[in-house]
């Protein structure tokens, strides 16, 4: 079928139909991207049917990178980035030196020349952005320990990438067999470090200051509208600076724009700025990733995409080994989030390939197992999420307490308040001074220390979990407050809150009328919006 190349058409296809898949796959107890992976691929130029425009949809999903990345960005200081240097620096360029000798081997294999299984090898070293970060988020591993060794093992892999997209071009005669240029390979690497040391000197002398005086000159005047526009105008602008400019990867862009940002009071609000628009485009880069794979190589390569794809999950299973070895604790989780490949393998296959130190055959492969290796990167998240929570790498490092087990409340008339947020503080502190009996639900870092240190009781663990709801004696307890602000979640606390005590009083937290309507009807007493409670506390006030 004619391919379909409007924007408005990219859109409605492209989401309509992640949309529908990522419900199936939900349904089937699969992970949403599977659906989205399966929707690019279904109108990808590969497949019969309905076809796409994928350039446009390349170019979307790179605003989804973008977002995404700035998002992360406004969620990691430098602080952060410079706490786990010891770890991801040699660590990185470790692991991306192992598999780029396991694609040497893969090339002699294949019968190609070493220098074509080294560019192989390294296309194969990159993780994906994308899937690290929505990997990070939906498991609330972002401000971890852990999460801050992936985030910071991508930036390195982003400029040891950035840096083999320059040295390739001058060594691609050496390469290929013929002389290397020695004086052409000084000079890019002199520009090119050139232009990173210029980006970093810019970004942290000017836009330290620049980006986040004019944001707040934005804010103070009051047009929620003027600051999302900002907010997209400062991501958007800045990673395109850095590409075009500084030769600096969009992503890597992004993230130092939002990690400028990160020290400001604004980040907060800047970050639930963007979120609408950082979610839907990054549904769109799994759309794209699923439009360049061709299913017939499952059929005409089995063996080499074998081989390719087990040499992604050697990276993985590398970097298990590169942390275990440096002591990081239960370094499974990390490995498997970067134990799959995505964008930035296939921007440094298209430049191999283009300067003829790549087989156009490898190009099939690296798609294939890219979607292969984030196909089943939840199902290893899952199964490494199981391991042991006292794994140590080094036996002579004290070893962490293992996580307690969740003991059952003995407190009976006593309030419930799940999330310990602004506003569940505030519920637990009112309560307290009446001296009524309450029990706390968090699950957040660092929160039970907080919570030891109160003297409050409290139960730490996910609330929409049937262990922790019966671990808090619903079926005695006088009131249920549900103060977390996602609305989805509460609403499965509510349900099952409901079961479990048809006659307990709910109250829950709403932000707009769909989702009071939604909490309603799965049980809550009592739903509160804040707008309106403000909007009721400001005329009672006028009245008075």
């Amino acid at each position: 079928m004619e391919e379909n190349s409007s924007l408005i058409i990219v859109l409605v296809i492209g989401l309509g139909l992640a949309f529908i898949l990522g419900t199936v796959a939900q349904r089937l107890r699969m992970p949403p991207l599977v659906g989205y992976l399966m929707a690019g691929v279904a109108v990808g130029p590969f497949t019969p049917g309905v076809r796409v425009d994928q350039g446009l949809t390349l170019q979307l999903a790179e605003v989804g990178v973008i977002l995404l990345m700035f998002g992360v960005g406004l969620h990691f200081s430098p602080r952060d980035l410079m706490s786990v240097r010891r770890v991801v620096i040699p660590g990185a360029i470790l692991q991306m030196a192992m598999v780029g000798l396991l694609g040497v081997g893969a090339g002699w294999w294949f019968e190609w020349t070493m220098a074509q299984g080294l560019v192989f090898g390294l296309c194969l070293s990159v993780a994906s952005t994308v899937v690290v970060m929505r990997a990070l988020a939906d498991r609330r591993l972002m401000d971890s320990e852990r999460g801050r060794i992936a985030i910071g093992w991508l930036v390195v892999q982003d400029l040891l990438t950035v840096l083999v997209l320059v040295v390739l071009p001058p060594l691609a005669p050496a390469l290929k067999g013929g002389t290397m240029n020695a004086e052409a390979l000084a000079e890019a690497l002199g520009f090119t470090f050139g232009k990173l040391a210029i980006f970093g000197v810019l970004m942290w002398v000017i836009g330290r200051r620049a980006i986040p005086s004019m944001l707040h000159y934005i804010a103070h005047t009051g047009s929620r509208e003027l600051f999302r526009l900002a907010v997209l105008s400062v991501a958007l602008g800045v990673a395109f600076a850095a590409a075009h400019l500084f030769g600096v990867s969009i992503a890597l862009g992004a993230f130092f724009a939002g990690m400028i940002l990160s020290g400001s009071p604004l980040s907060q609000r800047a970050a639930e700025e963007s979120l609408p628009l950082r979610d839907a485009f990054a549904v769109l880069f799994f759309v794209s990733v699923g439009m360049l794979f061709n299913p017939v190589v499952l059929l005409s390569e089995p063996i080499a995409l074998a081989i390719t794809f087990a040499i992604v999950l050697a990276g993985g299973l590398a970097i298990w080994g590169l942390l275990h070895v440096m002591g990081v604790q239960q370094p499974a989780l990390v490995a498997v989030s970067l134990a799959q490949i995505g964008e930035f393998s296939f921007i440094m296959a298209d430049v191999g390939t283009g300067l003829g130190v790549l087989p156009p055959a490898a190009r099939p492969l690296i798609l294939g197992a890219s979607i292969l290796s984030i196909f089943l990167n939840p199902l290893l998240f899952a199964l490494a999420a199981r391991a042991r929570p006292d794994e140590v790498a080094d036996n002579h490092a004290p070893k962490p307490k293992k996580k307690p087990a969740i003991v059952p409340t003995t407190l009976t008339g006593h309030a419930v308040v799940v999330g310990y947020g602004r506003v569940g503080g505030l519920i637990a502190e009112n309560l307290r001074h009446q001296g009524a009996p309450y029990l706390v639900i968090e699950d957040g870092e660092g929160a039970a220390e907080r919570l030891t240190a109160a003297g409050i009781e409290h139960i730490t663990g996910n609330a929409a979990t049937d262990a922790v709801l019966n671990a808090a004696n619903l079926q005695e307890a006088r009131i249920l407050y549900v103060a977390i602000p996602e609305a989805f979640e509460a609403g499965q606390i509510v349900e099952k809150a409901r079961r479990a005590n048809p006659a307990l009083p709910i109250v829950a937290r709403a932000h707009f009328d769909a989702e009071v309507d939604h909490l309603a009807a799965l049980g809550a007493d009592k739903v509160v919006m804040g707008e309106r409670e403000i909007a009721s506390a400001m005329l009672q006030y006028s009245r008075a």
